[in-house]
């Protein structure tokens, strides 16, 4: 029998309404067939009683320091409860359902509290469960450990947990339910006339969170990816089919928008630029290999890297300025920390070995007297640095100069 996985974020549950909604979507997937699980997160936002900032905020009104194992032991909660709530939403409707914890539905983690990795699932429980005509209502954002410890997985974690189950039981898709229809082609709070886009491939949605967007977190990605389980991205308030992601690019869309290499857009604000000037090569005298050693041990995540003779580049998040800037005054460098830039970036894997895509980039650009102070690519995206201020306008224009307004239909 054919399964699926659906998962439902906070604000799917939180409510009498949004439970509703949720429902129907497992409903719809019970008449269809399927064998269902379902994922939820923890209710609500910051502020409501069951949401995971709010437990938070109670054990630290008594002392503010909680130690990683007892805060993953709390902020587990919220998912319980969430689980626990739909199940009798389930019931209430006469639908069979059980709930289970991370731990009980199999998923094992290191012991990294906080952001632990999935090591392996062992789905007899669930199996069990759904072989039983059950349907099997899992928290997210959860695991335990081989010494039986309670461990949360981090942002995104929940989205991660779908993708896993999804994978160990060999899903025939995994059911992202979001307040948006789909994957968008560029930010809509940005970019008013960006379109949800039918399907695109793993690769270029990986790209696409890892450059910014905020649709899915880029592990859930890799987790199908590597299980080869179709992602579809959802609205809870609709029944549009959303954003398919797998492997295979529709043959009608390719034929449709022969010309169209570019599928989305991608930004990240409140970036710095770091310059690094000197009178020596630092290929010859190792200052390279040292910059990256000290912004490593420091933990600061540099990206745009750029390395030649003389000079090094690159850029970090602009709340981490004044960190680097103290470090990299040990080196005889003349250093030039500037904020104020934000990176914008065009995704798509048919880009790859086709002249004249970062001509085209560079020409919207000039054409609205948008300056580009720092570039890289990768084989399916290009990303330019840009001011700040500039970057809603940057974003706008290569969405028109790339012609993502067109119907993808």
């Amino acid at each position: 029998m054919k399964t699926i996985v659906q998962k439902f974020g906070g604000t799917s549950v939180a409510t009498p309404q949004g439970r509703e909604r949720a429902l129907a979507k497992i409903k719809a997937a019970l008449g269809e067939g399927y064998q269902v699980v379902v994922v939820v997160s923890a209710m609500g936002r910051s502020g409501e009683p069951y949401a995971t900032d709010t437990l938070m905020g109670l054990a630290q009104n008594i002392f503010p320091e909680i130690p990683p194992r007892e805060l993953d032991f709390l902020i587990s909660c919220g998912e319980n409860i969430a689980t626990v709530v739909l199940v009798q939403t389930l019931k209430a409707q006469a639908i069979a359902a059980t709930a289970f914890t991370g731990g009980q539905a199999g998923i094992i983690t290191d012991s990294e509290f906080g952001n632990a990795r999935i090591c392996e699932i062992n789905p007899e429980k669930l199996q069990k469960c759904l072989q039983g005509g059950k349907v099997a209502v899992v928290a997210g954002f959860q695991g335990i450990t081989n010494e039986g410890e309670i461990t949360t997985l981090g942002r995104g974690g929940s989205d991660t947990t779908a993708a896993a189950m999804g994978v160990s039981l060999k899903a025939e898709v995994v059911e992202i339910y979001t307040d948006v229809d789909g994957v968008m082609a560029a930010d809509p709070r940005v970019v008013p006339e960006a379109r949800s886009l039918e399907i695109i491939n793993y690769n270029e949605i990986c790209e696409m969170a890892h450059l910014g967007a905020k649709v899915i977190h880029p592990r859930a990605i890799e987790i199908a990816r590597e299980g080869r389980v179709p992602l579809r991205i959802r609205s809870t308030f609709s029944n549009d089919l959303g954003t398919l992601i797998s492997d295979q690019k529709a043959i009608r869309q390719i034929e449709a928008v022969k010309e169209r290499y570019v599928t989305g857009l991608a930004h990240i604000p409140e970036m710095a630029l770091v310059k690094l000037i000197s009178e020596e090569d630092v290929n010859q005298n190792q200052v390279v290999l040292k910059v990256f050693e000290k912004m490593a041990e420091a933990g600061i995540s540099v990206d745009m890297i750029q390395v030649a003779p003389f000079q090094i580049g690159f850029i970090i998040k602009e709340g981490l300025a004044e960190k680097a800037l103290g470090i990299l005054r040990e080196f005889s460098l003349t250093v030039k920390i500037e904020t104020g830039y934000a990176k914008v970036a065009i995704v798509g894997s048919r880009m790859r070995g086709v002249p004249g895509v970062m001509a085209k980039m560079v020409g919207g650009l000039q054409k609205a007297q948008l300056s580009i102070y720092h570039s890289t690519d990768s084989h399916i995206s290009i990303a330019c640095l840009v001011k700040q201020e500039d970057m809603c306008q940057a974003l706008q224009v290569l969405h028109e100069e790339f012609g993502l307004s067109e119907s993808m239909q």
